[in-house]
């Protein structure tokens, strides 16, 4: 394989974000204590340079690291798909540093490498958006993970934190497991890693050993990813880990780790998998509701908030999943599934970033204030951030004003579409079941009494303010967010 000017320019922005974490870590050295303000801003600006040349690129469509002997089968691919998703990417990373910077400062936990570990996890959430053959996905997902497990257990000393980390490390060493052995069986069954390639084999019936062990390959490739973003059963181990971990860090893994699980699944499923879309919707059908039902049904009986919102987390990955069923019908369905689940993305993006920062204004450098009942006066002492909280809570439901709701009904509408009736009615029956304990929490801000103690940050405040305002504004003009996540499908078919 030869190289050509182009590779780098279709990976450009992911290259200059790897470069700048590295030198991040060697300045770092030399910022005195204290002073982690800087490494945090340098940070903020490494993700704001990258996002300025991912947007420079939007509407280039170009394939890099190509086999001269097969142009179409390429390593990775720039297009609308990858330019929608490395955006939210970068967003998230941004979000995270304002909510990380003063938290792990007001938690003693002030460490430079915390936002040069940040970066790294984010490049490979960046490469995860453009991967078109297995073997870079499988590279995405370990450059992903390896740093999200160092951040789980960044709250050292503390029993809870190391424990997340240790979970997450195990469970998703496991979980990769199954990835890498699905990738192996595909490979025999089509003699490429290839997105492209796949297509090609199955469409000229070359298949080396049968469709049967592409479909296996397929389904445990899907319990790798389904380990990433949370789906049940492959769920257990979020509830510990986002308890444990430094709460910045799980409100980046919750929007993150989830959003690139969902964008290598989209890219992988849609692109290599459509033709094996029969064998494959009764599991994701079951998928869904499962994950559904379990989320929402396990989440009632919590009273931490964090894991609380764990169950949710799982709960949304249900909705998003929902999208997949039908996937392998038509190309216009499958366009219309992957639309419905990028702008549902963006709309649990926003929402959760906003929660996770109201959870963040209440919790003690103790580790106290991380009850339901812990939020109870909050309406009467902090009464933005109670509007704020109810606003993400209404969000999460799925009620109006917010962008939530818009983003049930694009999902229950392509599922409907698609014919598959009953797992629309267990997506509705479901989020009424979440207005319980989604409400819980606006019941005890504004129906018990109580004196919150709430800390105010610049940087915190802004989040919740800029979550809250995007939650309601946007969900008056849903169609400028839908039609640029429509947008983001060119060339993805």
């Amino acid at each position: 394989m030869q190289f050509n000017p182009n590779d780098l320019k279709t990976i450009f922005p992911l290259v200059v974000l790897v470069v700048w974490a590295c030198v991040l870590l060697l300045v770092d050295l030399f910022i005195p204590k204290g002073r982690k303000g800087w490494t945090a801003l340098l940070a903020a600006a490494g993700l704001a340079i990258a996002t300025g040349l991912t947007i420079s690129q939007a509407g280039q469509t170009m394939a890099g690291f190509c086999n001269p002997d097969l142009p179409n089968n390429c390593m990775v691919k720039l297009d609308g798909f990858s330019s929608f998703l490395s955006v939210i990417f970068l967003a998230t990373g941004m979000f995270s540093v304002a909510l990380g910077y003063g938290y792990m400062r007001r938690m003693n936990w002030e460490h430079g490498e915390f936002y040069a570990i940040l970066l790294f996890s984010v490049s490979g959430m960046l490469l995860m958006a453009q991967a078109a053959d297995l073997i870079v996905t499988f590279l995405a997902l370990e450059l992903l993970s390896l740093p999200l497990y160092i951040l789980a257990a960044f709250g050292f000393p503390r029993p809870d934190s190391e424990e997340a980390g240790l979970k997450y490390f195990l469970l998703g060493a496991f979980a990769t497991g199954f990835v890498v052995y699905g990738i192996t069986l595909v490979f025999g069954a089509t003699g490429t890693t290839s997105l492209t390639g796949i297509v090609a084999a199955v469409s000229a019936g070359s298949l080396l050993t049968g469709s049967l062990l592409l479909t296996i390959g397929a389904a445990l490739i899907l319990i790798g990813f389904g380990f990433k973003v949370a789906a049940v059963p492959f769920h257990m181990w979020t509830p510990d880990v986002y308890q444990g971990a430094p709460t910045a860090v799980t409100a980046f893994m919750a929007v993150g780790a989830k959003a690139a699980g969902f964008a290598a699944l989209l890219r992988v499923f849609v692109t290599a998998f459509p033709s094996i879309g029969a064998d494959l919707v009764p599991v994701l059908w079951g998928l869904a509701a499962l994950t559904m039902i379990v989320g929402n049904v396990v989440a009632i009986s919590q009273t931490n908030i964090k894991r609380m919102l764990a169950y949710s987390s799982i709960a949304h990955a249900g909705y998003i999943l929902m999208a997949f069923v039908g996937f392998g019908k038509s190309q216009a369905q499958a366009e219309a599934a992957v639309a419905s689940a990028l702008f549902y993305l963006v709309a649990y993006a926003i929402t959760s970033f906003g929660a996770w920062a109201g959870v963040i204004a209440l919790e003690k450098a103790s580790g106290g204030g991380l009850e339901i009942s812990d939020f109870a006066g909050l309406g009467r002492k902090r009464p933005l951030l109670a509007a704020a909280m109810t606003v993400f809570m209404l969000s999460l439901t799925g009620m109006p004003p917010t962008l939530g709701l818009i983003g049930k009904f694009y999902l229950f509408r392509t599922v409907v579409e698609s014919g598959y009736i009953w797992l629309a009615v267990i997506g509705v029956v479901t989020s009424l079941v979440s207005a319980y304990y989604y409400l819980r929490v606006v019941v005890f801000m504004y129906m018990r009494e109580g004196d919150p103690e709430v800390t105010r940050e610049p940087w915190l405040d802004f989040t919740w303010i800029v979550s809250a305002l995007a939650t309601v504004i946007l969900s008056f003009v849903p169609a400028v967010l839908f039609t640029w996540a429509s947008g983001a499908l060119i060339n993805l078919f």
